[in-house]
């Protein structure tokens, strides 16, 4: 038999070649996605003979308009047969591709003592959480074939923030990590600059894209998951504001100042390390962050002993300037007539006391992340975060605007604000990084040549 050519993109070669249960291939409109997912199936059903494998879209419909299309425009009919009835494939090997819908979540229970070899989802965003969980259930078979659940999508829709905090929010793009349930995961980006064929087939794709309004081109253009109705940083963009660490602790610029603030509760500890270089450029270097959602390690709520021992660890080999706290820490127990902030201080950390205006902290915080041109005319900000800060990259583009107030963010969910709190307390202590030291005056000068019998009154010595 003629064997079967393909040509695929580098974003497509890492979605196929992911090694990880749980792989997400998702951003930009136009970034190959679909096809990543038509060209993997086929593969992995030429690899493993009678392997079984389904792809799900909501509606049957959008699995005709999409993916069943590419593997009948794309296979010839002696390697695979589709048969419309069964809305199954069967490939010459024995290997089985199902399409599945799920329009209601009732609907996952059609899928009932089925078993999988690999769970696809094309546009993931577009179901429920409860959706992709019951399915994982599905995933087993007798055959010792690598399994795994395979999805790609773009930004949006009903699944966005599910589909966000389990695949996007726990670590930096391209890299594995293990889950709370012993799975692993990842998150593949793809932006429609990724899929060379389209751009060189359709140039004015982009430009339509380029067009939309400002949240849909986010999205679709850029593939931005941080963005929501309602959104307080609506300015912030990973792109601008996540850098990958200038620096390690090992070499400490000496040009720099160092503070930490922090957000400091039983239930919580977020403690942030920033850096001033000069020029009054902010940097969130490090971070330790205990919370109720994302643990630190033995997390069960912090004493105040053991929280000033994170916040010196965070600290180790930095000369930090000063702690920022807010106000309340300095409220006195009625019991024991001690203040937090006096145990901190009995506890090795001494903390500085900061106002706690919220709205116009948020407004400054709002300010030094607004993107501005630099020097070179590319996109920069005055407050940028360290890629290792993942809890404050998470929670900071989360925040909501309160719907009383819209030039405050939302108390809740709680659990978000603890990071952006601690923020939004360093720049209320107002640091200011290392001043140049001023040179020493200097000046030249002469005297006026002398009238005769000596300086006439009134003359003056000029300094030029």
């Amino acid at each position: 038999m003629t064997p079967i050519n393909f040509t695929i993109t580098k974003r497509q070669e890492a979605f196929i070649s992911a090694k990880a249960t749980e792989v997400l291939y998702g951003g930009a409109a136009g970034g190959g996605k679909s096809y990543g997912q038509f060209i993997d199936t086929v593969i992995y059903a030429g690899k493993y003979p009678e392997s079984r494998q389904i792809i799900f879209r909501r509606t049957l419909p959008e699995l005709e308009q999409s993916i069943i299309g590419l593997f009948q425009a794309n296979l010839p009919q002696a390697f695979f047969k589709y048969n419309a009835s069964k809305h199954v494939g069967r490939f010459n090997n024995g290997s089985v591709v199902y399409f599945g819908y799920i329009d209601k979540e009732a609907d996952v229970h059609r899928y009932q003592g089925a078993e999988y070899d690999v769970i696809r989802y094309d546009e993931l965003t577009h179901f429920t959480e409860k959706m992709y969980v019951y399915l994982l259930s599905r995933l087993r078979g007798t055959k010792s074939y690598p399994r795994a659940m395979k999805s790609s999508t773009n930004p949006g829709n009903v699944g966005h923030s599910w589909v966000k905090k389990r695949f996007i929010d726990p670590a930096p793009p391209d890299t594995v990590f293990e889950a709370e349930d012993g799975s692993t995961r990842i998150f593949l980006p793809a932006k429609v600059q990724d899929n060379y064929f389209l751009i060189r087939n359709d140039p004015g794709y982009i430009r339509r894209l380029e067009s939309l309004d400002e949240r849909d081109r986010k999205a679709l253009l850029y593939g931005e998951w941080d963005l929501f109705d309602g959104q307080y940083f609506d300015n912030f963009d990973r792109g601008i504001h996540i850098t990958e660490p200038i620096f390690t602790r090992e070499k400490i610029p000496n040009d720099w100042e160092f503070y930490v603030s922090i957000d400091y509760g039983l239930d919580m500890l977020a403690a942030l390390l920033i850096g001033v270089a000069p020029g009054n450029r902010f940097y969130v270097v490090d971070e330790f962050y205990d919370g109720a959602q994302y643990p630190a390690e033995g997390h069960k709520g912090l004493i105040v002993s053991e929280a000033a021992k994170k916040i010196l660890e965070l600290a180790k080999g930095y000369e930090v300037r000063r702690i920022f706290a807010p106000p309340d820490l300095w409220a006195k127990s009625k019991d024991t007539g001690k203040s937090i902030a006096e145990l901190f201080y009995n506890n090795g950390v001494r903390l500085t006391r900061v106002d706690n205006n919220r709205v116009s902290g948020w407004m400054v915080l709002k300010e030094m992340l607004q993107p501005h041109p630099d020097e070179q005319g590319a996109m920069t900000a005055d407050l940028k975060i360290f890629s290792c800060c993942r809890n404050l990259i998470r929670t900071l583009p989360a925040v909501a605007v309160d719907d009383h107030n819209p030039n405050d963010v939302a108390t809740e969910p709680h659990e978000l604000t603890h990071a952006p709190d601690a923020l939004r307390y360093f720049f209320a202590g107002r640091p200011r990084g290392k001043t140049p030291k001023a040179p020493e005056p200097h000046y030249d000068f002469e005297f006026q040549k002398p009238k005769q019998g000596g300086y006439g009154r009134g003359e003056k010595i000029n300094i030029v």
